[in-house]
């Protein structure tokens, strides 16, 4: 089977997906109604990444079954995956307390770790830095925040599925030039199963994807950053790059509401995109931006990364300071007008 063969496949589920979920929530008043912190105005059905993570899951096997995955990392994507989105549907559905969410990112982290891969020694500043056992420690972590950063920046329309189209678009683009055209199938299939779902959630949204598919995408790409940097190390700091806007404003607005003494765990709109959707008067200039930002800027500085011309802390440090600018002018973490 050529695995190409796949991408429209996966595509053209989880657009007929997308749409039986949007049917399904609206029969079962799943609908996010706009409160004062809420940054959309219409009530809108969520639930709908539960598509997302159906197609990439149930495609990802046969990639095992070609010999273009192995199947630890099936087993590995799969169970973290898996337990990820279950907790967000069982929250979308209801309330799962806090306490339990994180023992379940854990778990599902630890899972991760087990089938596919740890934090590899990196180069920083060109010295092999090898930390040991600790690297399990920070790699788990590294995880849990990634998903659930994924899951604070996936507030207005159409973002969270920009950035992981393009993201694994760039990744993918990435692993050809620099020969390890091997790791592409991962982020190829979840592209195209993101871009199935993008139909709907472009803006202006019809439906919204919900913790189930904001989790899933953070866990599932930390893991593909871990898989390719024990390839080739350098490509974890093309990843942070990569990811640069999500990290950049979510870890700056946690930092800034920490030091203030707010209750982190609470629903809030005060990241820098929220502020800078407000500003515009609307979704689309955003996500725009948050895409063109990932192309222009972020792509090319990993790909300096990619054949040596940058160091990788260096040019993360290079990507990151405009986007820590923007989040500064944006008030990123700033307490809301009310």
């Amino acid at each position: 089977m050529n695995a190409w063969y796949l991408l429209p496949v996966i595509f053209i589920c989880s657009l007929f997906l997308t749409r039986l979920l949007r049917v399904y929530a609206l029969s079962h008043s799943l609908i996010d109604v706009p409160n004062v912190r809420s940054s959309h105005l219409n009530p809108t059905p969520r639930g709908g990444g539960v598509a997302i993570v159906l197609s990439f899951l149930l495609f990802l096997p046969l990639l095992s079954i070609e010999g273009y995955l192995s199947w630890a990392q099936a087993f590995g994507l799969i169970g973290a995956g898996g337990v990820v989105a279950l907790l967000g549907f069982l929250d979308d559905h209801g309330h799962v307390a806090a306490r339990w969410r994180l023992l379940g990112h854990f778990i599902a982290a630890c899972w991760a770790l087990y089938w596919v891969a740890s934090l590899p020694p990196l180069i920083i500043f060109g010295v092999d830095v090898n930390i040991g056992p600790f690297a399990y420690i920070i790699a788990a972590i590294y995880l849990v925040w990634m998903l659930n950063l994924y899951n604070f920046m996936d507030g207005i329309d159409g973002i969270a599925s920009i950035e992981a189209v393009t993201v694994c678009l760039s990744a993918v683009l990435l692993y050809f030039v620099s020969g390890f055209p091997q790791l592409i199938w991962g982020p190829l299939l979840l592209a195209f199963a993101v871009s199935g779902f993008l139909y709907w959630n472009f803006p202006p949204a019809r439906i919204f994807m919900g913790d189930a598919g904001s989790g899933f995408l953070g866990i599932t790409l930390a893991i593909f950053s871990l898989q390719a940097a024990n390839v080739f190390s350098n490509f974890f700091w093309c990843w942070l790059i990569l990811l640069g806007v999500f990290i950049v404003d979510a870890t700056f607005t946690l930092i800034r509401r920490l030091l203030r003494g707010d209750k982190v765990y609470e629903a809030h709109r005060s990241h820098a995109y929220q502020f800078a959707s407000r500003r515009f008067g609307n979704h689309f200039s955003v996500t725009l931006a948050v895409g063109l930002i990932n192309i222009f800027w972020l792509l090319p500085l990993a790909y300096l990364v990619v054949i040596d011309f940058f160091d990788g802390v260096v040019a993360l440090l290079f990507a990151y300071v405009p986007l820590i600018f923007i989040a500064v002018k944006y008030n990123a973490g700033a307490v809301e007008a009310r």
